[in-house]
């Protein structure tokens, strides 16, 4: 045979097998991101571990019922819904970008859906139901803070699903935080939590996305090493010399006149006065909560000033009250102001410590984690 023809031949079955098999990984990949009929019942879809994937992909700019201007936001995608034959190529991209760029950088609704922070399950249910229809599901405690968040009746709004809130829901978000303070949810914590919405779409007759619990476990350590970089907060003591002890109830008094006051926490906290928001507080050096009773009764070797710099508003800003307010309570208390290592902290050391907070407040920013913002407000509890 003609060694050319042969060629051709080869080649043209080498051609031919490579569009199958390319129509069969493209097939293979769109059935995995839609909602899977199998062991469906009454509109339920069964969840698969390790299948039926819905990385949330960051869309355009958020309208003010959180969703992409001039789309309508469906439980198939999570904040940004592509067609399908794009999607693969946009969760790739997505997975390259370093995640401080992939944390979206646009306005929410408080209670919007978060996919960049949250793990969440969208739920499309065929007849709209009532809140009763989720359960003991609204009480069940996970190892991260859930939200269950529901939309109907026209209104586009996301709203918290409660008692507050008898519905009816067409579409319904269940959302667990991926990592807080306490550390990244695991990969079984994440399985109890779909365990839980997965009895829900059952009992609702919800069709789902559903998350692959490794990928999002992935996520969490990855948010959580992102956000221990920049969990600062600053500690300025106030420390009576010995054998000296300063009287709780003098102590009070000074901090109260100073504006502060006595939470349930045991510390005293100084408010922002037009908003109400926390800007630093003032502590027991020793740990112990504070108490009407213990101030009246005992005596301190002395306090800390405390700025919390992820919860606070403008914490430059919030750093040179309390710097201010240090001083003078340092001058009325008679005591020294030292840092953790109880060495004095004098103006150089402070505008040291102002900058460190400056430079945090900008990579929070930096990774679309307003400080003092709900996103700050809820990875750094």
């Amino acid at each position: 045979m003609n060694p050319l023809f042969l060629g051709l031949i080869i080649a043209g079955v080498v051609l031919v097998v490579g569009v199958l098999l390319y129509n069969w990984i493209q097939e293979r990949r769109l059935r995995r991101r839609g909602p899977r009929a199998a062991g469906s019942q009454a509109g339920h879809v069964a969840r698969d571990a390790g299948h039926g994937r819905a990385e949330p992909v960051l869309g355009p700019r958020a309208d003010a019922e959180g969703s992409p201007a001039g789309e309508s936001a469906g439980p198939a995608r999570a904040d940004g819904a592509l067609d399908a034959a794009a999607q693969d190529a946009d969760v790739t991209a997505a997975d390259e970008v370093p995640l401080p760029q992939r944390l979206a950088a646009r306005s929410r609704e408080d209670l919007a859906p978060d996919p960049d922070i949250e793990c969440v399950v969208w739920l499309t249910l065929a007849q709209p139901a009532a809140t009763e229809a989720l359960g003991h599901a609204l009480s069940a405690r996970c190892a991260k803070p859930l939200r269950w968040l529901g939309r109907g009746g026209g209104d586009a709004r996301w709203r918290t699903i409660d008692g507050a809130n008898p519905g009816l829901w067409n579409e319904i978000a269940a959302c667990m935080l991926l990592a807080n303070r306490s550390g990244a949810a695991s990969r079984d914590d994440l399985e109890v939590f779909l365990r839980l919405v997965d009895g829900v779409a059952a009992s609702a007759g919800a069709e789902c996305v559903w998350p692959d619990e490794r990928d999002e476990a992935e996520r969490a350590e990855a948010l959580d090493r992102l956000c221990a970089d920049l969990d600062v907060q600053i500690g300025l003591t106030l420390l009576k010399g010995e054998p000296g002890q300063l009287a709780g109830t003098r102590l009070r008094g000074v901090a109260e006149a100073a504006g502060f006051r006595l939470s349930g926490a045991g510390e005293f906290e100084y408010a922002q006065e037009d908003t109400g928001a926390l800007l630093y507080s003032l502590q027991n050096l020793r740990g112990q909560p504070f108490t009407l009773e213990n101030l009246r009764a005992s005596t301190v070797a002395g306090v800390v000033l405390l700025l919390d710099v992820p919860r606070v508003p403008e914490p430059v800003k919030a750093f040179d009250h309390m710097r201010l307010l240090a001083k003078r309570l340092a001058q009325t208390l008679e005591a020294a102001l030292v840092d953790d290592n109880r060495r004095p902290l004098d103006d150089a050391a402070l505008a040291d410590i102002r900058a460190q907070v400056h430079a945090t407040a900008v990579a929070l920013r930096e990774a679309h984690i307003d400080p003092g913002g709900q996103r700050a407000l809820r990875l750094f509890g």
